[in-house]
């Protein structure tokens, strides 16, 4: 039989890269005795139009090897392709189970402090008695860490395979963090194709333990790109909260971010619009607005598009600082921390 199957490795499939039948599997059976070779070729359901090609050259080979006055039998069988084993991490939804409601914030383009809003909406929250979770979508530029303090933290893990492993969130101001930038090194460029950035963003919602939320916060990244279609095809999402600045000229990528969600194949509810850098207050004036982006762009933006305006978020030095230094704003008592917390104080309302 050995011999049989030397003699077939000359048999290629002129459509599957010229790879021999044996190679590809093709070769069912074989029957050997008495002057008589019998093979059997193995075809999927789906027609080969060149079976009969196969079958004749299969017969064309026997008649070259064996012995004179052999029999020569072929013919073929169609059999179903075995299922390839489950490649990657599967994924499920057991770790949301407690999650009470999950709110995506995103942005038309980046540089409109979405991340900032993220945080310090989540420790506004928390302040507020809720329980509150953020996961740091944003796979190729995550921030939280530092806005958090939580550079560098070791993430312990739960579990003990691939696919029972979940990550420990960090526990910091009431609020449980993760973000890609946790389970990577400092300043790692992160050089992902499409297909792994979504893979890395569904271990962080999904194998994670969240345990009881009253709030999962999704810092999205900006656009809308695969990372969103993926996000909302994978993430039940509750709805989300659309962050932009006055500028009028926002306004077209405002209407990107809202008409993703609106789109009939997503139909999640917009629970309201964030407008950032508002007016600028200098931290020894904290009476004084002056309007750097224009005045009211976010109220007309949110009456245009027919959602809500969740609230108005000064551009204060203690805002950026409070970032830098991984000391959120939100946590203390000042007038720009008001901002954050009538914001969440909506969310909640609007949810």
């Amino acid at each position: 039989m050995n011999t049989i199957l030397e003699w077939l490795q000359e048999v290629q499939h002129p459509a599957k890269g010229d790879q021999s039948i044996v190679a590809l599997g093709m070769v069912e059976n074989i029957e050997e005795a008495d002057g008589r070779i019998h093979v059997t070729l193995a075809f999927p359901k789906r027609p080969d139009p060149l079976k009969n090609y196969l079958i004749g050259a299969v017969q064309a080979c026997l008649y070259r090897h064996a012995p004179g006055g052999t029999q020569i039998e072929v013919d073929s069988v169609v059999k179903d392709p075995a299922k390839p084993a489950p490649k990657g991490i599967q994924f499920n939804l057991d770790q949301l189970r407690e999650v009470r409601n999950i709110v995506g914030v995103a942005s038309g383009k980046g540089g409109v402090g979405k991340s900032t809003v993220t945080v310090n909406l989540a420790v506004a929250l928390a302040r507020l008695g809720y329980r509150v979770g953020v996961a740091d979508a944003d796979v190729y530029g995550p921030s939280i860490p530092t806005m958090t303090g939580t550079e560098g933290v070791q993430i312990e893990m739960f579990g003990e395979d691939e696919n029972d492993n979940l990550f420990v969130p960090v526990e910091k101001y009431g609020v449980k963090w993760l973000s890609v930038g946790h389970v990577s090194q400092a300043g790692q460029a992160l050089i992902w194709r499409g297909p792994m950035a979504s893979t890395a963003l569904k271990q962080i919602i999904l194998q994670t333990l969240w345990g009881p939320l009253d709030f999962l916060l999704i810092d999205m990244p900006p656009g809308t790109g695969d990372i969103h279609i993926s996000l909302i095809g994978d993430v039940p999402l509750s709805g989300a909260v659309i962050v932009t600045t006055p500028q009028a000229v926002a306004l077209s990528d405002v209407l990107r971010g809202v008409n993703m969600f609106r789109n009939p194949q997503v139909n999640k509810p917009i629970y309201g619009l964030v407008e950032n850098m508002a007016w600028f207050t200098p931290e020894a004036h904290p009476e004084e607005k002056y309007y750097l982006f224009g005045k009211d762009g976010g109220t007309k933006m949110a009456a245009d598009l027919d959602i809500p305006l969740l609230g108005q978020i000064p551009l204060v030095q203690g805002i950026r600082e409070g970032a830098d230094d991984g000391t959120p704003v939100a946590l203390v008592d000042r007038p720009d921390s008001q901002a954050f917390l009538a914001l969440a104080r909506h969310l909640a309302e609007n949810v």
